[in-house]
């Protein structure tokens, strides 16, 4: 699809194009940014001074790839580029379309710059959806400057795109929206009498307008939706007023006493930690659905679960950890809805898991010595020799390889004496720990043993 050919400018709406009478588009398209100063949210990338926004006025743009969830900005910000460019404008999105469109695109760029040195800049939404082979087909053409590249995806590029593209774009993370960007926009969208709703005359009241910005979760399309929704039930119900049961009727989502920046927050996400650290999956699973119905942000959830299967599972269960970081990943690498069924997995081996919190007790302890005592010098059996005139200087002498010793284990002094005020790791009998302790007490049986050695050869 053509969007712009460096004549005149493309529009955004059916309306503009049509001779006739179109059908009225959504809201969340009536609504699109026509130019950068209208653009809502990711000051980091086009705001004032930023790279991308001089690229973009300057129409010296170079290929780049968009990546960032849903509704914050990605194609809205491609359509602005083509306002912007005087370069031919070509729009595809790879749901719809295949290598033949892709070769057809190019052979128009080739010829389009050898006749009038016009640019081809090629938008191509969910760029992921393109096989490796099919990415395969840009490369050349990206290389050479016969098309500037823009893609736009919801998912890690560094994963689902070729690495030789990746390596010849620059890559822009989109952020969701704030909660005060996405209530500017339905702000905005009231009081917008030409493309908004503003010849209506309606009225949001607060907490429908909170439970608007609680679903959308930085979604600005999702937000609109769900205004327009609300906005035809007030309309059918012959009411200027938006209430809450109406948003709540028109989403199919009920609010929930939850506001992620209040203590509904904090009260929640405790509710789940406790449970976690007490055993019961079932509670852990329930709070964790409040918080994912709320639209918490489900990073925020897995930090404090990564946390919880250090602090309250630790080496009962070092498989705890390491099911906790790869949740993380799947929040990253797949994104909601789906990912809360790897967090729900991980919540409930959290959960099950054999506790022990002598990790996170061993590390306070040791942090109040560092802090409490004064800091001997790094003896000198342990210093690192790996420099010129390390072993000049004595560093390494004495030091005593484990691995030359039976067991792997040789008994010597690790800290300069008096720093240690007790011993800071002590496991328990709980789960993987308690063949941990049991394997200490052999260390430590042997450490009694040299030094009663040492003593006796000392006393002659």
């Amino acid at each position: 699809m053509s969007i712009r050919d460096g004549s005149d400018s493309p529009s955004l709406f059916p309306e503009e194009r049509s001779a006739g009478r179109a059908a009225p588009q959504p809201l969340a398209a009536r609504m699109r940014p026509r130019d950068l100063d209208e653009f809502v949210g990711q000051e980091k990338i086009v705001g004032p001074g930023t790279w991308l926004r001089q690229a973009i006025e300057r129409d010296a743009l170079s290929s780049v790839i968009f990546y960032g969830p849903a509704g914050t900005g990605k194609s809205t910000l491609a359509l602005i580029i083509a306002r912007y460019t005087k370069a031919h404008f070509e729009s595809y999105s790879a749901v719809t379309s295949g290598v033949a469109d892709i070769r057809r695109v190019v052979d128009q760029a080739t010829k389009r710059m050898k006749v009038s040195g016009q640019r081809t800049i090629l938008f191509v939404d969910e760029i992921h959806r393109f096989n490796k082979s099919q990415q395969d087909a840009f490369l050349p053409f990206v290389e050479d400057g016969t098309i500037v590249l823009v893609g736009s995806t919801t998912e890690n590029p560094y994963f689902e795109i070729n690495a030789p593209l990746v390596s010849r774009s620059r890559i822009f993370v989109f952020e969701p929206l704030t909660d005060e960007q996405v209530g500017m926009l339905l702000d905005r969208a009231l009081a917008d009498e030409e493309r908004g709703l503003g010849e209506l005359n309606l009225r949001l009241r607060p907490e429908a307008r909170a439970h608007i910005v609680n679903l959308a979760n930085g979604d600005a399309r999702a937000a609109l939706n769900a205004l327009e929704a609300a906005a035809q039930r007030a309309a059918q119900e012959g009411k200027r007023t938006i209430t809450l049961p109406m948003v709540e009727d028109a989403a199919q989502r009920r609010a929930l006493k939850y506001d992620r920046a209040g203590d509904a927050h904090y009260d929640v996400i405790s509710a789940y930690i406790k449970s976690l650290r007490g055993g019961d999956p079932d509670a852990a699973l329930y709070w964790l659905a409040r918080m994912l119905e709320a639209g918490e942000d489900p990073r925020f959830i897995v930090r404090r679960l990564i946390v919880q299967a250090a602090e309250d599972v630790g080496n009962a269960d070092p498989m705890a950890l390491v099911i906790a970081n790869a949740a993380a990943h799947a929040v990253e690498y797949v994104g909601l809805p789906e990912a809360r069924i790897p967090l729900a997995q991980a919540t409930i081996y959290v959960a099950t898991a054999p506790k022990s919190n002598a990790s996170y007790l061993a590390i306070s302890r040791a942090i109040g010595d560092v802090r409490k005592k004064v800091a001997p010098p790094v003896p000198k059996h342990l210093r690192g020799t790996g420099y010129s005139g390390a072993k000049k200087l004595g560093h390494g002498e004495g030091y005593l390889y484990p691995h030359d010793f039976p067991g792997h284990y040789v008994p010597q002094e690790y800290l300069p004496r008096g720093t240690k005020s007790r011993r800071y790791y002590e496991p328990t009998n709980q789960g993987f720990e308690k063949r941990i302790g049991e394997r200490m007490k052999e260390w430590e049986r042997r450490r009694r043993e040299a030094e009663q050695k040492r003593r006796e050869e000392e006393d002659g």
